[in-house]
């Protein structure tokens, strides 16, 4: 048998698993492109992040604690059902977060979707948005901004919950009277936050 022969059957033999692997390159792009949310793993100096974005923007940016199944549940439910873990509907995200994270973005760029928030939450989560890097504001500030200058404690809990925290700045919301306050991943990584953009120095504020 020549060469050219044996190159031939050799290259008969691989072309079904060729197909096959660019059948499924071509499933899962078209999969991605047409799903209605896109989730995926993100590694950060805060620790493991799972994004999700829908087409109108970020849903959720969650630090991971071992419930994300319940979160994609109520996505699935509140969003859409077409859900689907796709890590480059997240490339932008994820870039825009290394950015961050090395200093270089003050400001996110990525659509917010606000599906999972309502009401006086959503409001809350709004003037939140708003706080430009490197500042802070209180409870009672934002509170004020979204309509109910003695809603502190409700602002509190729509801080607590937000599903898009480090985008949604909630880190750059302190108590009046001092101190970090709470934050949903850890007082650890709100103290990291606010060094991170110069807000934050052995207590003290800047």
């Amino acid at each position: 048998m020549d060469d050219v022969t044996r190159a031939l059957q050799e290259a008969r033999r691989a072309r079904p698993a060729d197909e096959a692997r660019r059948s499924a390159t071509r499933f899962a792009t078209e999969a991605a492109d047409t799903t209605d949310v896109a989730y995926a793993s993100l590694d950060s100096p805060v620790g493991s992040l799972l994004a999700v974005t829908s087409r109108r923007g970020l849903v959720a940016l969650l630090f991971v604690r071992g419930d994300e199944d319940t979160m994609l549940e109520r996505i699935a439910h509140d969003v859409s059902p077409r859900i689907l873990e796709a890590p480059s509907r997240l490339d932008a995200v994820r870039r825009e977060l290394d950015e961050y994270f090395d200093g270089r973005r003050r400001d996110f760029d990525v659509g917010v979707d606000w599906a999972l928030t309502q009401g006086f939450s959503r409001k809350v989560l709004q003037a939140t948005h708003r706080i430009p890097y490197g500042s802070t504001s209180t409870y009672g500030a934002v509170a004020d901004q979204a309509g109910s200058p003695r809603g502190f404690r409700a602002a509190g809990n729509a801080l607590g919950s937000n599903p898009i925290p480090i985008v949604v700045p909630c880190h750059r919301v302190l108590p009046a009277g001092g101190g970090l306050g709470g934050y949903g991943g850890g007082p650890d990584k709100k103290e990291f936050l606010l060094r991170l953009e110069g807000a934050w120095d052995n207590g003290r504020l800047f």
